[in-house]
């Protein structure tokens, strides 16, 4: 399992922390074993079951925000001087919808939201298996702040990064939040 992970995700290689980084591992293991999806469905299935875009893959619009997240914060640090936990921004924005494999079930060969997962949206399950594994709060702050529930806290600036990379990458894709002309 751990080989096909790391084939999806190369980008883990990238957290410096050996803990942090094993435990990210861990994250996609578990939640991989619990779902109905292989690691090479992934690379298949829709970004968002919310979208009808055939063409973006549920890894393609993860990695997409990864990259996004890096870059941003890259800038952001050389502009600004801001402090960014690498590490913490790095595992976040590859667990924030780990928990989706969670919310899905495959019936008639359709993917749909399964019952548990229209009662725990992504965004809490995926802080369940970071907590499950020990990554630090830093992280399941990410994973719980990344998405529309966490509009009303405050985000630290890789949660904010994180947000803003993950919704570039989908929103555009919504037909009711973009203009076409």
């Amino acid at each position: 399992m751990r080989n096909k992970i790391k084939q999806i995700w190369p980008e883990i290689e990238l957290i410096k922390n050996q803990e942090i980084k094993e435990k990210t591992y861990q994250c996609w293991e578990y939640a991989i074993e619990k779902s109905p999806l292989q690691p090479e469905d992934l690379e298949k299935i829709p970004f968002s079951l919310l979208i009808d875009k055939k063409d973006i893959s549920f890894m393609n619009h993860k990695r997409t925000a990864v990259q996004l997240s890096i870059e941003i914060a890259k800038i952001m640090e050389a502009n600004f001087k801001v402090a960014i936990n690498w590490d913490y921004l790095i595992s976040g924005a590859i667990l924030i919808d780990v928990g989706k494999l969670l919310e899905y079930e495959i019936i008639d060969g359709k993917l749909s939201t399964s019952r548990d997962g229209k009662l725990l949206r992504h965004p809490f399950s995926g802080v369940s298996i970071a907590d499950k594994f020990g990554l630090p709060f830093d992280i399941q702050h990410i994973i719980a702040y990344h998405s529309k529930e966490g509009d009303l806290g405050k985000r630290t600036i890789e949660s904010i990064i994180v947000h803003h990379a993950d919704f570039v990458s989908f929103e555009p894709f919504q037909d009711s939040k973009t203009l076409t002309i």
